[in-house]
């Protein structure tokens, strides 16, 4: 997943919401410093408001405090707000430079401070940063507001835009001139005075009520893990796990426990090993019930009153819904044609998933199970299903796919095959956390592209997810190269044993890098037009269309090599691999398409409707859309649907399927034309990669591919079609 952000132009605000554990900056955060005398001790300049000194500009992590983060947003704050009123109150007639221009060099400091404050408070997150989130979140609003709502300044975009076929600009420019006029234009910058005041209002209580569910779910993420006090109730976990469960209670003070931590989705990779049905149901029902026990940490009535204030400032903006507004600026541009889009795969998925349905309830009743399949039974029996058709088990697996590995030999090698680009461990770098690995990356020519950091495993104080983001975006106008992070939630292995992934996990690897490649390749001159600052259905195009190399051939036997013997994953296992591939697609696209039509749900709302129940709302909105199969629920609840309540998917959910229509034709352009090879990979960095969002997003793809995309080989890729 990639985590949207507000331009620089506004302020940036992205909420920490995805998972972490000490404090940040290398664990030295919380603490000021010791007191000393004026005379021996020079007066501290904080970190964060110079640009750092080291190479490509990485954060200066062994240096940052957690105390820092505050001052240092007000004063970026307050140094936006004065270049970006200069640029408004400049006399001279407005020009592209000393408008547009100017526009894209204001907020540099802010820019800096939040990108590393994000990424922090998503993924090491603390108390202190958590207070400085909720407190920032309503000033953050006010400072966009104030600027897109000026009018003296629009009326310069304005100028410019109106003048724009007589200026002669570059294509990238006049892309530029014609995003920002959208995008003033999309947040109210022609309202009148007291709508645009009634908007500002709405816009800090929803930048308040996703900040306050951010936090509240990360804590109910945490107190939602499930304690096992009887080893045996744990039956079928292999022993890495039953270490890594007992690792992380003793972490938390427990003592002869074992704990199964809540990733974000609402099925838990332990369903498919636990043999204990108590035991599942548990941990189904933890998961599902994590932010509704009526404490602290249920996030209802807030996601009802988010809900209500984005509808609310939908129709203020002139749109009947939440979704219409948000969605004129993506490539699919209506809730209508999402719904007809999602209408081609709800009636095939569903099919697929009562069929799958059938044959697990088969094997229940062939080994006396005695009971009717519920969700905290499928990805178990599905497990056992795998292993009888395609004779297939997880346990298999698992040796050949150590992490390490597979990112050196797996997914930096089909980087370098496809790109020629390289990667250099470097250890002289600081990072927030141990865990966290940093390398620097080398172009086919030499040339350096820039750092990518890696932060794989879960802890309490972390988000749950993947996502990347950058701490440094690419720019020319601003002479920066591009220093982007991954971010996941695998198991931490016991000390001394090998971290070893399921092909899932192998896959989330290939799909957050796909992100890093495209921010790494982005050769934008300014600054919000770059890498990944492309609508959100088309922004997870190049991350799925990576996942494909996974399963590449070449790339496969390259770095699936069992830790214990090196030896190769033998052709057989492979082949069953590959035969399996079209097996539970029906349950994996449907869980999916169920929190599609949940948001979209929820996002079209009228402002007129009544504050929601949450719990009927979901019920009758999974009913409306066909997607409430009581064995396949969706893969987020509304409780804790972290993309669209917190970060920046609202209305956009959908954009995974989208996006995966656009991958799969053009990986089946890919195998058309020769597959993995240098020309290949070229012309898709070329035409995709390096683009940024320096031209139209449709225009850009049929560029590439030469027309419009076709949904037959997804259709074809899930085992829908044939």
């Amino acid at each position: 997943m990639f985590r949207i952000r507000l331009s620089m132009i506004a302020a940036a605000f992205t909420l920490g919401a995805c998972s972490s554990s000490a404090p940040p900056a290398a664990q030295k955060a919380a603490s000021a410093p010791p007191a000393a005398t004026a005379a021996a001790v020079p007066i501290r300049v904080n970190p964060l408001l110079g640009a750092s000194t080291l190479p490509f500009q990485a954060p200066p992590f062994d240096t940052i405090r957690d105390a820092d983060f505050q001052p240092a947003l007000e004063e970026g704050m307050r140094q936006q707000r004065a270049e970006v009123d200069a640029i408004a109150a400049n006399p001279a007639p407005p020009t592209f430079d000393n408008t547009f221009v100017a526009l894209e060099r204001s907020g540099q400091t802010l820019n800096r401070v939040n990108l590393i404050f994000n990424a922090l408070g998503g993924a090491n997150t603390n108390p202190v940063l958590q207070r400085v989130q909720e407190l920032m979140a309503p000033r953050f609003a006010a400072q966009a507001d104030a600027i897109y709502l000026d009018p003296r300044l629009f009326a310069r975009i304005e100028a410019v835009y109106r003048q724009r076929a007589s200026l002669h600009l570059d294509p990238e420019a006049l892309r530029l001139v014609e995003v920002d006029y959208r995008q003033f234009v999309h947040a109210g910058a022609r309202l009148a005075d007291a709508d645009k005041a009634r908007l500002k209002l709405l816009n800090e209580q929803e930048s308040t009520l996703s900040a306050k569910f951010v936090n509240q779910l990360l804590a109910a993420n945490k107190a939602g893990a499930l304690a096992v006090g009887d080893r045996a109730a744990l039956a079928g976990l292999d022993e890495g796990a039953l270490a890594a469960a007992a690792q992380d209670a003793q972490a938390r003070g427990l003592k002869d426990t074992w704990l199964l931590p809540l990733q974000n989705t609402t099925q838990q990779p332990a369903l498919q090993s636990l043999d204990n049905r108590a035991t599942r149901q548990q941990l189904f029902e933890a998961s599902w019930m994590r932010a509704e026990h009526g404490d602290a940490n249920d996030t209802r009535v807030t996601i009802a009153n988010l809900a209500r204030v984005r509808a609310e400032k939908a129709r203020l903006l002139g749109f009947p819904d939440y979704a219409s507004w948000k969605l004129e600026d993506q490539m699919a541009k209506t809730p209508a044609a999402v719904n007809r889009f999602l209408a081609r795969l709800v009636p095939a998925a569903t099919a697929k998933a009562r069929a799958e349905a059938a044959v697990i309830q088969g094997t229940i009743d062939r080994r006396h199970g005695g009971f009717k399949l519920a969700p905290w039974d499928w990805d178990h029996y599905a497990d056992q299903v795998r292993k009888a058709r395609y004779d297939l088990d997880e346990a298999q697996i698992r040796p050949y796919f150590e992490l390490d590995r597979v990112l050196r030999d797996g997914v930096f090698y089909a980087a370098n095959q496809l790109y020629g680009i390289t990667f250099r461990e470097r250890h002289d770098l600081p990072v927030y956390q141990p865990d966290v690995r940093v390398f620097e990356v080398t172009d086919a020519n030499g040339a350096p592209l820039g750092l990518i950091y890696f932060d794989y495993f879960k802890r309490d104080n972390k988000s749950g997810g993947a996502w990347m983001d950058n701490f440094v975006g690419q720019s020319k106008l601003l002479g920066t190269l591009p220093v982007v992070y991954n971010v996941c939630n695998f198991t931490k292995p016991a000390p001394g044993q090998p971290a070893l992934l399921g092909f899932s996990d192998v896959t989330t690897m290939f799909h957050e890098f796909g992100h890093a490649l495209h921010g790494l390749f982005a050769d934008q001159q300014y600054p919000s037009l770059s890498g990944t600052s492309v609508a959100r259905d088309f922004v997870e195009f190049p991350s799925q269309f990576n996942e494909h190399w996974a399963l590449d051939p070449e790339v496969l036997a390259h770095y699936a090599i069992d830790y214990r013997t090196g030896q190769p994953m033998p052709a057989a296992l492979v082949a069953r691999i590959r035969k399996a591939a079209d097996f539970n697609q029906g349950y994996a696209l449907t869980e999916a398409l169920a929190a599609a039509e949940l948001d979209m749900q929820w996002h079209t709302l009228s402002a007129e409707a009544p504050l929601q129940d949450v719990d009927r709302f979901e019920s009758a909105a999974l009913r409306k859309t066909h997607v409430d199969l009581p064995q396949v629920p969706p893969r987020y609840r509304s409780s804790y649907f972290m993309h669209i309540w917190g970060n920046g998917y609202a209305a956009g959910y959908y954009a995974y399927q989208w996006s995966e229509m656009l991958d799969d034709d053009a990986f089946a352009w890919f195998e058309a034309h020769g597959g993995l090879t240098r020309a290949n990979g070229q012309r898709f960095r070329d035409k995709i990669l390096s683009r940024g969002n320096s031209e139209d997003l449709a225009a850009m793809y049929r560029g590439f591919l030469g027309r419009d995309p076709d949904i037959g080989p997804m259709l074809r890729d899930r085992g829908l079609l044939r």
